[in-house]
């Protein structure tokens, strides 16, 4: 009778594989980002500092004439990327636009992810009526499209436009609440997804069983763990803001000129298809860039910080 080694499963496979695997999950869970995610942080980068510093940067008046009209890029004796309709020159005018958009995405963001975080943090953690409430409240609100939803808030924020100048609100500020708004029930119910889990383990129990109130339990041992879920979601969340916004401008409610975005950009230059696309595509291509970076570096994140069952 042949006896199976030690060391041997019946199955063929050693004992160690088990630990083995583990170990070379975690491995690869820390090794370094790829060129991919270089890439993403690299253009970012660009995109984040040069709106910043667009000031200092030798670049010309994006709202003034400085080339001939539609002219086109890469050409010698003009802007590098060429000029719009009216002669600007494109690279600044898409600096420019993009630093108000990113502000836009960004503040926005920061609107949903404190209000919808905190109310996601609540519906998760407390599974009784108050929670039952907030997850109604967010399937309520994501029922309604978004960019329906959008265009109806920015309406009612800007006001009557038979009111003088000076009782509006800017109009940045409007885009940026109403996208704010919008994006609550989505950050929450993530938000939630993640509290869900996290509420149910033992450190969770066993801070409960030391007598830790809510509020400790919520913002010291919930949220730390939460927080990277969030993190990644925010980065999407970012993402679908600045197309978001890029739809409004096409609807005719985003910023006013001579100020210009993303949005607004390919809006004018739509009707410019057929003569010089090139006014169209480079505000579609810093759009696209940006959204698949934002959106990569978020999985990501996720990949890097997402706790899995079996690593516990």
């Amino acid at each position: 009778m042949t006896t199976v080694p030690p060391e041997v499963s019946p199955l063929g496979l050693t004992l160690e594989a088990a630990p083995h695997a583990a170990a070379e999950s975690t491995a690869t869970r820390k090794k370094g980002l790829g060129i991919a995610s270089w890439l993403a942080i690299a253009w970012l980068t660009i995109m984040v500092g040069s709106a910043a510093l667009a000031d200092v940067l030798p670049l010309k008046d994006p709202n003034a004439g400085v080339a001939p009209k539609r002219f086109a890029p890469f050409q010698s004796g003009g802007p590098i990327l060429g000029a719009d309709a009216n002669g600007r020159d494109m690279l600044s005018r898409t600096i420019y636009g993009g630093r108000i958009s990113l502000i836009i995405a960004v503040c926005s963001i920061l609107v949903g992810l404190f209000i919808g975080g905190f109310l996601g943090l609540l519906a998760g953690y407390f599974r009784n009526w108050l929670g039952n409430i907030l997850v109604g409240l967010f399937d309520i609100l994501l029922a309604i499209p978004q960019l329906v939803l959008a265009l109806s808030l920015v309406s009612v924020l800007k006001g009557d436009p038979n009111i003088p100048e000076g009782f509006h609100l800017p109009i940045i500020l409007v885009l940026i609440i109403a996208l704010g708004l919008v994006s609550i029930p989505i950050l929450a119910r993530i938000t939630r997804a993640s509290t869900l889990s996290w509420s149910q383990r033992d450190f969770v129990t066993a801070a409960r069983a030391q007598g830790a109130g809510h509020g400790r339990i919520l913002f010291r041992e919930v949220l730390p763990n939460v927080a990277p879920a969030m993190f990644s979601i925010t980065l999407l969340g970012m993402a679908i803001a600045i197309v978001a916004e890029g739809g409004l401008a096409i609807l005719g409610v985003s910023v006013e000129p001579p100020q210009s975005t993303w949005g607004t950009m390919i809006a004018t230059g739509k009707s410019e298809l057929d003569g010089a696309p090139f006014i169209l595509w480079i505000p579609i291509a810093a759009v696209f860039l940006t959204a698949v970076s934002l959106n990569y570096l978020g999985d990501v994140i996720r990949d890097r910080f997402d706790v899995r069952e079996s690593a516990l």
